[in-house]
């Protein structure tokens, strides 16, 4: 392997660096070819479930686009099914439960995680990735208490989350019981990849915009103060993330976490005006990628120019990667970042 390349573990860090690095959401597969013809033959979790192979598929941006770190490919869901979730991906429509939580004993029934004997293909694919192949960090991740809940309760995507609403509001100890069981995933799943190789670990709150902010600090906040607590235990940066969350931005402030990404609804400037002075991550509406070059680079120069106000500064989407964007586009605006933002400092 070549030099280590750190310069995202110091913006993480909120330390001042050479340029702006970056990573792209939903990178590692989607739009490339050579994963597409992988999907011919593989499930997703067929692939996660074989290290080379996955190790492969999450190397292939670093390589391709030499972007400033890689994000393991696997899905939120991935830790389910070690716990009794029987949960399928399914083409077009994404993860479907057949055993959704409908009563107290749907909760009670669930098991713990235990990473080393649940999921030892994901730390095998760490280890191979961060000890033999990669010379930038490797950034593990997890869904977030809420948004697995969501999942687990609904049966799959919703778009306005009535049955999970309903057990938080209507059965607050079933629903604090659930989040207990889920923190507890969350909390083991992370440090075990942290224990693995991981140098960052992004949650994913993906659905927690539907949210209010008063709800947020009753039924949410608890939990994800005590992750991010034993999150602080290791030697490793941490991310919180979620589609439209402005509102919410405030009391991520609040948490002990590294790190705050931002989709596309909410400006650098406007999260800063807000008072988050942590480091923040993002945010290019990634329909923009679907442009011409013109525009792209138009909409571009100005994040970059916001985020670099501060130190602490990481360029991503304002969510992930779609997967008729041409590969070619982003490793021109890779170059393109890293240009941009060495000549402006």
């Amino acid at each position: 392997m070549s030099q280590f390349n750190d310069t995202i573990l110091k913006a993480f860090r909120g330390e001042k660096t050479d340029y702006v690095p970056l990573w792209y959401m939903r990178q590692a597969g989607r739009s490339q070819p050579e994963y597409r013809k992988l999907k011919e033959k593989y499930s997703l979790f067929e692939i996660t479930h074989q290290p080379e192979l996955c190790a492969y598929v999450t190397k292939l941006p670093v390589d391709h686009y030499n972007v400033d770190a890689a994000i393991l490919y696997k899905d939120i869901m991935s830790p389910l099914p070690a716990i009794g979730v029987d949960v399928d991906i399914k083409a077009g429509i994404g993860p479907v439960i057949d055993n959704p939580i409908r009563r107290k004993e749907d909760i009670e029934r669930l098991g713990e995680l235990d990473p080393e004997n649940d999921v030892p293909y994901v730390l095998k694919t760490i280890e191979i990735l961060t000890k033999e192949q990669l010379n930038v960090p490797l950034i593990g991740f997890s869904g977030a208490p809420f948004t697995l809940a969501s999942y687990m309760i609904e049966g799959g995507p919703s778009k306005d989350y009535n049955k999970t609403k309903a057990l938080m509001y209507g059965d607050s100890a079933n629903w604090f019981l659930l989040m207990d069981k889920l923190e507890d995933l969350v909390i083991r799943y992370l440090k075990a990849q942290i224990k693995a190789g991981a140098r960052a670990v992004q949650i994913f709150d993906s659905w927690i915009g539907a949210v209010s902010a008063a709800d947020y600090r009753v039924y949410i906040k608890p939990t994800m103060e005590r992750i991010f607590a034993a999150l602080k235990e290791e030697d490793a940066a941490t991310i919180m993330f979620g589609v439209g969350t402005g509102h919410l931005l405030k009391e991520w402030n609040d948490l002990p976490v590294d790190v705050i990404g931002l989709d596309w609804r909410t400006s650098i400037d406007q999260a800063r005006s807000l008072g988050i002075q942590k480091t923040v991550q993002g945010n290019l509406d990634p329909a923009i990628l679907l442009t011409d070059w013109s525009i792209i680079e138009e909409r571009v120069k100005p994040i970059l120019d916001q985020g670099m106000k501060t130190p602490g500064y990481v360029f991503n989407l304002g969510h992930g990667v779609f997967p008729d964007v041409n590969p070619d586009t982003l490793k021109r605006l890779t170059a393109f970042i890293h240009e941009y933002t060495v000549q402006s400092k």
